[in-house]
């Protein structure tokens, strides 16, 4: 009984105090995704547990090009302990302002909203860690500050609660 009331607890403050996107909507510069997308991108991102400590660092080379309507991002990891990853992106418009999304550690299909400088993202991934795998949430939150970066911090959850935090700095490249 007690983890019940833990648990409901945990989902009515994580629901409490939610802005919005469209909260953004006046924000300039306003996001593109297909736009931002369309030179290489360079990103820089830590993960940091609840209690904030880094635990990784990573890099990412961001690769891009468009298939009719599809935005396809292909994002290639090189973690601070030299272990590599690759996660390719198949985005489709899903609407006015609105984003779909699938990549092969996705759990069925992110969705994203966009308004003004922001873009709200969520999605579940199947992470291996220490030999197996968890279901995570996570709620991605990207702002562009000007023509050429995207900051993005990202809230990563098991069953409502708080696993940690993903802050990434995005750069275009020329």
């Amino acid at each position: 009984m007690r983890r019940i009331l833990l648990l409901m607890g945990s989902l009515l403050l994580a629901s409490c105090g939610n802005v919005g996107v469209e909260h953004y909507a006046r924000e300039r510069p306003s996001l593109d995704l297909a736009a931002f997308f369309s030179r290489p991108v360079q990103a820089w991102g830590l993960y940091q547990n609840r209690s904030g400590e880094v635990l990784k660092r990573f890099h990412v080379q961001i690769e891009s090009h468009r298939e009719g309507q599809r935005l396809i991002l292909d994002e290639r990891f090189v973690y601070s302990d030299g272990t590599r990853q690759q996660r390719v992106w198949t985005l489709e418009p899903d609407g006015p302002m609105r984003w779909r999304g699938r990549a092969s550690d996705v759990i069925g299909e992110a969705r994203g909203e966009v308004a003004g400088n922001a873009l709200r993202w969520r999605y579940r991934l199947d992470l291996p860690v220490d030999g197996k795998h968890w279901e995570v949430d996570f709620d991605d939150w990207m702002y562009l500050m000007d023509d050429d970066t995207l900051i993005n911090r990202s809230s990563m959850s098991k069953l409502g609660v708080e696993l940690g935090q993903v802050s990434l700095f995005f750069r275009r490249q020329p």
